[in-house]
């Protein structure tokens, strides 16, 4: 997803950019001028399969440093803390892979995603950002299991907006369920297909 901006400098693009990276888990070392876009209409060959990259502008907003309304302070304290330790087990299964196959298990059996998330957050201490990984393994778990039972794209954002609605800045929220509705739908399509 792009915006169309005005009224940065390259501190603040940048700075705007690990902010963006820390709400959607995408890495903060890469946030410099350098390395902000993918081209559109090549493949992305990290993953198996590779994915097309494409470009969607959500409309024809032009958006300013105030509407990215996020607390530098935080990131920048999270972003000197970072300590980033392999953690994995004996066996086959990563402990994000057991995590995901464990919250996908507790939301089809109707575990509230809030307790899901507050308990997943718990349990993994150490990840470099507990919440952030709760959340999203839970939304993206989330959202694969509304696509599967059918409902709608559409509905399944506005549900993971409400959820984090009190949570994520709003300028990120509605572009964050976006991207993990999309991610998801990705998800449903390649278990379709294989």
């Amino acid at each position: 997803m792009l915006w169309r901006v005005e009224g940065f400098d390259f501190a603040g693009q940048e700075q705007a950019l690990k902010l963006l990276a820390l709400a959607f888990g995408g890495d903060p070392a890469c946030t410099d001028c350098n390395r902000v876009l993918r081209i559109p209409g090549l493949l992305n060959r990290k993953y198996d399969p590779a994915c097309l990259v494409t470009v969607e502008y959500p409309d024809d907003s032009v958006w300013t440093p105030d509407d990215f309304r996020l607390d530098a302070g935080a990131v920048n304290s999270l972003l000197l803390d970072r300590i980033i330790t392999p953690n994995r087990r004996s066996g086959k299964h990563s402990n994000s892979e057991s995590d995901w196959a464990w919250v996908s298990r507790e939301l089809a059996h109707g575990k509230d995603a809030v307790k899901l998330t507050h308990d997943l957050a718990s349990r993994r201490s150490d990840k470099a950002n507990p919440v952030y990984y709760a959340q999203r393994t839970v939304d993206v778990a989330s959202a694969r299991l509304w696509l599967i039972e059918g409902v709608r794209i559409d509905d399944v954002i506005t549900m993971l907006e409400s959820r984090r609605r009190f949570e994520i800045p709003t300028a990120l929220c509605s572009a964050r369920a976006r991207e993990i509705a999309a991610t998801a739908q990705r998800m449903v399509a390649r278990k379709k297909s294989a």
